[in-house]
């Protein structure tokens, strides 16, 4: 039987509508899950490029502590946290969000990396009010802390000797492996050593903030950037003697 022209045209419009209708309904759910990730990522960016900006308002204060320019000259990076968690009871109820730079070999700043923190074990006074805090990485015995991506803590359990800045700034202690110093007067009490708990890798928002799967070693790396950490690195350049 031979198929009139019209019905036939009738017929393959049909079924290509049909088709295309399947595939719309079958891609539909792939593109909601790219938006979704989008603007996840969207999302971590801003949070990423915020902790950036916060923490270069805390380098003035460094800046401003006798000492700290030749700290920083000796030192393998820094972890700033532009806010830690308001203390409880002596302990820190919570911690904070965090950024490593780490210096490279032509005392240049690499771009930071992210990391979220638990508390401080000791030292805080009870009821105390939280601020910024800064850790000086004074070796690669440090650095190498911060290259894990899992939990992992800044103390003498870890092996670590973290030296609270105000006792090093009166003389009574040793350089240590780490220096923490804080902007809130009193926030560390009148310990001379502390330790930084549950220190974690932040992987989302470090891959976001450079669109690339990163492990913590990378960050050295000379072809890493973001154009919006150039001030925080310039600024830390400068707080630490670097010229340019």
């Amino acid at each position: 039987m031979t198929i009139q022209p019209r019905k036939h045209a009738a017929a393959c419009a049909c079924a290509t509508a049909l088709a295309l209708c399947g595939a719309a309904q079958a891609q539909a759910p792939a593109s909601a899950t790219e938006r979704a990730q989008a603007d996840l990522v969207a999302k971590s960016q801003q949070s990423a490029a915020g902790r950036v900006t916060a923490a270069l308002e805390v380098v003035p204060q460094l800046e401003a502590e006798p000492r700290m320019k030749q700290l920083l000259q000796q030192a393998k990076g820094i972890l700033i946290v532009p806010k830690f968690g308001r203390a409880a009871l002596g302990v820190g109820a919570q911690g904070g969000a965090g950024l490593l730079l780490l210096k490279r070999a032509d005392g240049s700043w690499s771009g930071p990396a992210f990391y979220d923190l638990g508390g401080l074990t000791v030292g805080l006074q009870a009821g105390g009010e939280g601020g910024a805090i800064a850790m000086v990485l004074n070796n690669d015995k440090a650095v190498a802390e911060f290259m894990k991506r899992t939990n992992f803590s800044l103390s003498a359990e870890a092996g670590l000797t973290v030296i609270n800045w105000s006792k090093l700034a009166m003389g009574t202690a040793g350089t240590g492996d780490v220096v923490a110093w804080s902007g809130t007067k009193g926030l560390f009490g009148d310990a001379v050593a502390i330790g930084l708990t549950g220190v974690r890798f932040n992987e989302r928002l470090t891959n976001a903030y450079y669109g690339r799967t990163l492990a913590p070693k990378d960050i050295t790396s000379a072809g890493l950037n973001n154009a919006q950490a150039k001030p925080l690195q310039e600024a830390l350049g400068r707080a630490s003697g670097r010229a340019g």
